[in-house]
């Protein structure tokens, strides 16, 4: 079994964030990347599959040389190859049809992404490139076992959980659940000084067109004073929630 691990490259959520440029662009100095968490479920899930059933696991990311530090990292876990498509990851449709050629290109039988990324919280990219596949996809994917060609998976869903079965080739998004977090794993010396060896190939965009772009970044509004009321006094809460909080 081929499997292709999607690999996001974002910041790690206790970096300050800026813009520049009229706040249209990130301000990337100073910011510490990391995998995306919820494709380093999927990528932990990936490393089962390899030791217990010999699958092989290559790791993927569009973006500049920048990245080549987190593909690195994947490697260190236990991917035995990296793939960087050389382009900006604009939008999301650019992104899965990067993703696209290259699955298509590499015969893969499993897909593992993230169910989205932490830094756009877009949450497309696996559904698009399932489509551009015409592959089956299963989202908010919380476990998934793998027998020949058959998948059984079980998802998040409104209220509960729902078990699935597909045939391979199959797209997922992964998330927290796929794996526990203290499977995570951190690369070892001896895993760091191996992914040296191993082969990370940049590969140019097929397409470089986006559907969409960004206009301007806006950060949340800081949150305001805190108003602290007596709690015998009902009559003064009330009123602070009615008028001014418009909470009732």
């Amino acid at each position: 079994m081929k499997i292709l691990v999607c690999i996001s490259h974002v910041p790690d959520t206790t970096s300050k964030i800026n813009f520049t440029d009229g706040d249209t662009k990130f301000d990337t100095n100073g910011v510490q990347f990391v995998i995306n968490p919820n494709d380093e479920f999927g990528l932990t899930r990936a490393m089962w599959f390899k030791e217990k059933q010999g699958a092989s696991v290559d790791v993927v990311n569009v973006g500049g040389a920048e990245t080549e530090p987190t593909l690195r990292k994947a490697l260190a876990i236990g991917a035995d190859t990296a793939i960087r498509v050389n382009t900006p990851a604009n939008d999301g449709y650019q992104v899965a049809k990067e993703l696209a050629k290259i699955v298509n290109d590499g015969g893969y039988d499993l897909v593992i992404a993230g169910r989205e990324s932490i830094d756009y919280n877009g949450g497309m990219v696996p559904g698009m490139l399932a489509q551009l596949l015409k592959a089956n996809f299963i989202n908010n994917c919380i476990s998934l076992e793998i027998d020949g060609d058959s998948a059984k998976a079980i998802r998040e869903i409104d209220g509960g959980k729902e078990t699935l079965t597909a045939s391979l080739p199959l797209v997922i998004g992964g998330q927290k659940g796929l794996v526990e977090e203290s499977d995570l794993r951190i690369p070892n010396m001896r895993g760091i000084m191996q992914a040296r060896k191993k082969p990370l190939n940049v590969v140019e965009p097929a397409d470089t067109s986006t559907k969409t772009e960004a206009v301007k970044f806006e950060k949340p509004a800081p949150k305001g004073d805190v108003k602290l009321v007596d709690p015998d006094n009902l009559d003064e809460l009330i009123d602070l929630l009615h008028n001014e909080a418009k909470a009732i």
